[in-house]
């Protein structure tokens, strides 16, 4: 590239759009990360940064300072999240063939604190204006309501499908797991594994921790959605982000999900995390004594099980998070997070950060400490890792990466890529869903556990479960 990166970021009314940032998702191929309204939508592409590998993480850092390094920026907000801004997802493994990303949007629309602006974001030479940044946006949103008014997915994204199939994905996907009451004639297959041999190596698993090999282990399953008339990912993404309106609704090159989790969110030099492990399905508690969060914190706070897959989880992020803190607190117990579909044993952590050979760590820094923590790994991890790709026989591509965005003052919110599907067609998609698995799971538990977690995906696809 050799024009010049320009951005202009002015304020917008956010009274204009009572419906906050879920009003702009309009389109299939919308950048999307937003929580209780509030957050981030990009259009458009105008740069990408792809990687595979170990250096991931280091190598998109580096192309997105060298990118914003000499940008001619105007933002009339300045706040976390204006100026300059790339949407990115990241690989979980570093063996994986799936490409990290970093997209830079054409145009962002951001709110945040009742506070709403307006990027235009640019390499070319043209002068850049409030009115030229509001046709722009404006010739988005009526591109994208013109095809849904015409009942078609305009703009849809199969470029953010994992590359190639899972092993044996071809084979497996031709019976049906279960029964299900499925919208418009879709149809669910198993994906890399059966559930019976899913729960044969959570079984193996449990038998590895026993050995003393590793404390734990988090064990994903796939499964594929056929959905004959089409896959709306902006319909997914409004549905999500109206159900599930304390996780991160995010949306980036064809991955789409709502997370509970956040991996590290960047403001200033201060980081927080949330770290979730311990899970239990909602619907345990129909028929129970007592109020329903009652029975979970009993259920959760109360299981031996439970709070050692959560200690171990803080553990890990706490222990990476350190050489980069000045100082740093968590919770002394864990709290209860209520979903509509599991309750949580949850915890949120807080740091300040310190400045490392003369400069605070970006987020891509903290992330390649940080990622694969034990809630999505196990511990240790190098032992934990091994054991996935022998037990998964699955690539994850970017389920359980981080997903999320960051600008040029080096914040950023960053959640792992949980709750979530890939759309691989303009017909199929393929969900995800993981359990953490230590001494004393059991197999067919965890098993359940996982369709608990599949619950807000196939909801938004219409598919009920």
């Amino acid at each position: 590239m050799t024009s010049t990166f320009r951005t202009l970021t002015v304020p917008l009314d956010a009274e204009t759009f009572p419906g906050g940032l879920p009003s702009f998702l309009v389109r299939d191929d919308v950048l999307c990360w937003t929580r209780r309204e509030a957050g981030l939508v990009g259009f458009g592409e105008i740069a990408r940064f792809t990687a595979t590998g170990p250096e991931r993480f280091l190598e998109a850092d580096i192309w997105w300072r060298h990118l914003v390094l000499e940008a001619d920026i105007e933002d009339a907000v300045d706040c976390p999240g204006t100026g300059p801004v790339a949407f990115g997802s990241f690989a979980f493994s570093k063996a994986s063939a799936h490409e990290s990303r970093l997209l830079v949007p054409e145009i962002v629309v951001g709110l945040r604190d009742g506070q709403a602006w307006l990027t235009q974001l640019t390499f070319d030479d043209g002068e850049l204006t409030e009115a030229g940044a509001r046709a722009a946006l404006d010739r988005w949103l009526r591109s994208g309501r013109a095809a849904e008014d015409n009942g078609s997915a305009d703009g849809a994204v199969v470029d953010g499908a994992v590359d190639d199939p899972a092993p044996g994905a071809a084979q497996a996907g031709a019976a049906v797991v279960r029964p299900l009451p499925l919208a418009a004639g879709a149809t669910l297959h198993t994906g890399s594994l059966s559930e019976e041999d899913w729960m044969a190596a959570v079984a193996a698993g449990v038998k590895e921790i026993r050995t003393g090999a590793l404390e734990k282990l988090v064990l994903a399953r796939d499964i594929v959605a056929t959905v004959p008339t089409g896959v709306n990912a902006a319909q997914v993404l409004r549905e999500l982000s109206a159900r599930y309106r304390e996780c991160w609704t995010y949306g980036v090159d064809g991955l789409v999900g709502a997370t509970p989790e956040m991996l590290i969110q960047v403001e200033g030099r201060t980081a927080q995390a949330r770290v979730l492990a311990g899970t239990l399905d909602r619907r345990d508690a129909d028929g129970m004594a007592g109020s329903p969060l009652e029975f979970a914190e009993r259920v959760l706070a109360g299981s031996e099980k439970q709070r050692h897959e959560h200690d171990i989880a803080i553990q890990s992020l706490t222990t990476q998070l350190a050489p980069f803190s000045e100082a740093m607190n968590a919770h002394s117990e864990p709290f209860i997070l209520e979903l509509p579909n599991v309750w949580h044993l949850a915890s949120d952590v807080k740091a300040e950060l310190a400045e490392v050979e003369g400069h605070v760590p970006t987020c891509l820094a903290l992330i390649n400490a940080l990622h694969p923590t034990a809630a999505v790994c196990g511990t240790p991890t190098t032992v934990a890792g091994a054991l996935i790709r022998k037990l998964e026989h699955l690539d994850r591509g970017p389920y359980a990466g981080p997903v999320g965005w960051l600008d040029a003052a080096g914040n950023g919110e960053w959640g792992i890529a949980l709750r979530g599907a890939v759309i691989e067609s303009p017909q199929t998609v393929r969900l995800y869903a993981g359990c953490g698995v230590v001494d004393g799971s059991v197999p067919e538990t965890e098993l359940a556990e996982t369709w608990a977690k599949f619950r807000p995906m196939l909801e938004s696809l219409g598919i009920s479960s």
